[in-house]
């Protein structure tokens, strides 16, 4: 089971933390979808259906253009806080996966996405339910955004490396989270999906949309506007917050309890230490004491969007 699956992970925190989407990239989701439809309704059409739904933002936010909305994600955390957070009548939040759709008839469904959860999925089981459930001249969408720079300092990206991916310990006696990622997801999703490939018998219009910052400069001068729809103003604070929402992280905290972060009143975990050097190599944000948190930054990701039409 996935991290995001067990019920220590803090379901919460991640959606306390976790960038949201801008209307611009669904925007573009429906912009495919009714163009590949031949229609764009002035009323709302269709089904939904939100696979790895995680807190329900995507199928909250998507659900204006629909008739009905199922939201699904395998963990019971995530569909708690998804009804928590979700009260629009038209969406129902259920456990499953996207291995299993057979609560699902064939054909009824228009327009499936999944936002920040493909990488989980075992195709050689959802492309044969997906090609079951959407109608002819429906589409799929999926998306996902991984490995953020910082705008204007990219003395800081060596330091993110080392203690995200890095093999070797990123201070003596403790070790990096490169050995808690979840594989293959994680490098499915750092490699922009291109191992997703659609089965041609099922669909035509494969549209793959993906960029990844240049980390050694730290700006986005190379990006394609379509491609740039992961950003987000932030404090550190938040960023760091952020950071303890990843899988990696709380692999990384199972296996080692005794180092707690010093929020809980330990002498600093794995995040509390990056985050001592990040801070220390930017002289203004060293200046400002205990009050670096409140420094705001602008956090950039690479981004994928691959879209596709059922035959």
């Amino acid at each position: 089971m996935s991290i995001f699956g067990r019920s220590t992970f803090s379901s919460a925190g991640y959606a306390a933390f976790r960038p949201s989407y801008p209307p611009v990239l669904f925007n573009r989701v429906l912009a495919f979808h009714n163009a590949n439809r031949g229609t764009a309704p002035s009323s709302p059409s269709g089904s939904l259906l939100d696979l790895g739904c995680g807190h329900g933002l995507v199928a909250r936010a998507l659900a204006p253009a629909f008739t009905s909305v199922v939201a699904l994600d395998p963990s019971a955390n995530m569909v708690e806080q998804a009804k928590k957070l979700t009260t629009d009548p038209k969406i129902e939040v259920r456990q499953g996966k996207a291995e299993d759709l057979s609560f699902l008839p064939d054909n009824s469904v228009d327009l499936v996405v999944a936002g920040q959860a493909a990488h989980w999925f075992d195709f050689s089981k959802a492309w044969p339910e997906l090609a079951r459930i959407v109608k002819q001249g429906g589409t799929f969408a999926f998306w996902g955004y991984k490995d953020h720079v910082l705008l204007g300092h990219p003395e800081t990206t060596p330091i993110y490396n080392k203690f995200v991916y890095g093999e070797a310990d990123p201070v003596p006696g403790m070790e990096s989270l490169a050995r808690f990622w979840e594989l293959p997801g994680r490098d499915i999703l750092r490699e922009s999906y291109r191992v997703v490939t659609p089965p041609e018998a099922d669909w035509s219009n494969v549209k793959r949309i993906a960029w990844d910052p240049d980390r050694t400069r730290g700006d986005i001068d190379d990006a394609p506007e379509e491609a740039l729809w992961q950003r987000k103003t932030l404090k550190l604070g938040e960023l760091e917050g952020y950071l303890r929402t990843f899988s990696a992280f709380h692999g990384w905290q199972s296996a080692h309890p005794n180092l707690k972060s010093r929020a809980a009143g330990g002498e600093g975990d794995i995040v509390d230490l990056m985050f001592d050097e990040t801070v220390d190599v930017v002289p203004e944000w060293k200046a400002a004491g205990e009050r670096w948190r409140d420094i705001e930054v602008e956090a950039v990701w690479g981004t994928v969007l691959l879209m596709a039409k059922r035959r």
